[in-house]
């Protein structure tokens, strides 16, 4: 069950209305690594555990703040685009919302949205349920969590120093500080889960059946061999149960893939074609 607070999380108020950073601010709102991406990204991962316990309860709590900050945003947004006129398309040299989309304003903030946020890019691609990763296993989920708010942070910051606005650098700054806090706690539960499960998910895959006799092998696949000089090319790998190893000289553990024809009525290329002979067109096919 949830429960609205009227209250807002932080402020949210900017100096002065600007549509077209009302625009760039849909990122951080509705693009991939953004509030409402993952605000049901821990929702889903939490409705997805299996019991109860203080990981659901993290998931739970992160997800309900990010709920706040979709709300935080969407009245940024729509107090960016306050006192932004929609006029007569006669009067385009004078009119200040013709002008400011002519500048960068998305016009889907007039024409679709009345002034409001969308669930929605800064280009305007709506959001879509594709950006969220709620797999049940949470080592691999959490893992995903700390890239969302890393890559999340990483835009923010941007955003920050992409305006002058005082009050939108105060949300901004909030932002930030949280999505600081959210690195730091979904760090600390992956460390957690590592030391009970270890390091490679999942965990309970029986290791007899994987290839073991490359399960700790660097193939030296591109121009160069700089990679050789990594912590992963050598010495104890991180789950503690091989060795690294380095190949510089990879061979093919395979033969060359043929392929059978497939049937007439598939219509595929001919195989003489594919094979590059010469191949008489039957008379009634012409």
């Amino acid at each position: 069950m949830f429960y609205h607070v009227k209250e807002l999380q932080y402020h949210a108020k900017p100096e002065r209305p600007d549509p077209i950073f009302a625009r760039q601010l849909q990122e951080v709102l509705g693009g991939q690594f953004g509030e409402i991406s993952v605000a049901l990204q821990y929702m889903f991962q939490g409705w997805s555990v299996r019991g109860n316990g203080k990981y659901k309860d993290l998931l739970m709590d992160t997800g309900a703040e990010e709920l706040a900050h979709i709300e935080m945003l969407a009245t940024m947004i729509a107090r960016l685009l306050d006192g932004a006129p929609v006029g007569d398309l006669e009067s385009v040299a004078q009119d200040p919302i013709v002008g400011a989309i002519l500048g960068g304003m998305n016009p889907q903030h007039a024409i679709v949205s009345g002034l409001g946020a969308l669930p929605a890019d800064s280009n305007g691609n709506r959001w879509t349920a594709d950006y969220i990763i709620a797999s049940g296993n949470l080592l691999a989920d959490f893992r995903a969590n700390l890239n969302a708010e890393s890559q999340g942070r990483l835009q923010v910051a941007r955003l920050y120093a992409a305006t002058n606005d005082r009050g939108v650098k105060d949300m901004l700054s909030w932002l930030i500080a949280r999505d600081t806090m959210h690195q730091n706690q979904w760090i600390a539960a992956i460390c957690e889960l590592e030391e009970k499960e270890n390091v490679v998910v999942p965990s309970t895959f029986p290791k007899e059946l994987e290839k073991q006799e490359v399960s700790y092998t660097l193939f030296n696949l591109s121009q160069g061999n700089e990679s050789a000089e990594g912590r992963w090319a050598s010495g104890p790998s991180m789950d503690g149960l091989g060795t690294f190893n380095y190949v510089e000289n990879p061979v093919p553990f395979a033969e060359k893939p043929t392929l059978n024809p497939a049937p007439d009525y598939i219509f595929d290329t001919p195989p003489a074609v594919v094979a590059g002979r010469d191949r008489q067109i039957p008379p009634h096919l012409y």
